[in-house]
């Protein structure tokens, strides 16, 4: 449901009781008495909030200081303030540092607050579509990001590895939709397209490292128990007598959920490494009580040419 509501904070009853009776028509009000009231109303209401009017002066502090809260927890809020001709310097402060959309003159002119309250509420408007349409883009973004990290494993496996990299990475792509995977969490405010991809680019060089580590660490190829033991001690699973059983589902799968800009922790690889070592012969299942998962060693899978690319679409969706 869109935010529709206005939020007007003065100290002053009259101007409360004045303001709703002029701008109910056009909008629902809320009021409220002071900075800490409004604070108080928009930690309930803030979601049903569209457009935040504040007086400047008020006891205790000032409107700006609300305008300010606003603008660093409630984004999407259209801001403005209202003050009398004395304060201008106040208010065109809070327009020079981001703090509002307009100032609002008192006293009030009937049509031009009214011209000017429906103006702020087709900004709000606008900028709830845009908020919608750059939340859809970044969860496609986020989906493309796990895709790609998918894809650049099998460039990582046979740079590190080149025996049976197909069925390894088979085998953990499959673990991923099994157990179910977050999308890696990406602060899109601060991440540019080329500063992801260089973040990646790291990730990748480090991912390569551990890998080596954990494969030099394994020995020689083992089957059967030696091979569950290995992994069991490698990723912290319970071996138990032919399966290795996982209560948590991030040694199976942390390594592509991890966030942006986010160094990939040995332990995170182990489960790839392992995979590596083994040439893919193994296989996951959810253990019998439903309570976690359990790794047992399995023949090769038949792979179709597109299975890569029908494993990253499986991942990219909701």
């Amino acid at each position: 449901m869109k935010p529709v509501k206005i939020l007007y904070v003065d100290d002053e009853a009259m101007a409360l009781k004045y303001f709703e009776r002029l701008v109910s028509p056009i909008a629902p009000v809320l009021t409220a008495g002071s900075v800490e009231e409004g604070r108080a109303v928009l930690a309930e209401h803030g979601a049903d909030i569209a457009v935040l009017v504040c007086d400047q002066r008020m006891p205790g502090a000032y409107g700006n200081e609300l305008l300010r809260h606003a603008r660093q927890y409630y984004p999407s809020i259209v801001r403005m303030l209202t003050t009398a001709y004395s304060e201008l310097g106040d208010a065109i402060e809070a327009i020079n540092t981001g703090e509002i959309y307009r100032y609002i003159n008192k006293p009030w002119e009937l049509e031009s607050l009214r011209a000017d309250l429906k103006n702020a509420l087709e900004l709000a408007e606008l900028r709830g579509e845009r908020d919608e349409l750059m939340r859809d883009k970044l969860l496609a973004q986020q989906s493309q990001l796990l895709g790609h990290r998918l894809a650049g494993l099998m460039v990582i496996g046979q740079a590190v590895h080149s025996d049976g990299v197909d069925q390894a990475l088979f085998r953990f792509a499959q673990t991923a939709q099994l157990t179910g995977i977050a999308e890696p969490k990406v602060d899109w405010h601060r991440w540019e397209h080329a500063d992801l991809l260089q973040a990646e680019a790291v990730r990748g060089a480090a991912i390569v490292g551990h890998l080596r580590h954990w494969l030099r660490e394994f020995g020689p190829h083992r089957d059967g128990a030696g091979a569950l033991a290995v992994l069991s001690q490698a990723a912290g699973g319970e071996l138990q007598g032919d399966r290795v059983r996982f209560a948590d589902r991030t040694p199976l799968n942390g390594l592509l959920s991890g966030g942006a800009g986010e160094a990939p922790a040995s332990s995170d690889c182990a489960w790839l490494a392992w995979l590596l070592w083994q040439g893919g012969l193994a296989q996951v299942e959810t253990s019998a009580d439903a309570s976690g998962w359990a790794v047992t060693s399995a023949p090769s899978a038949a792979l179709h040419p597109d299975w890569l690319a029908d494993a990253i679409e499986s991942l990219g969706r909701p």
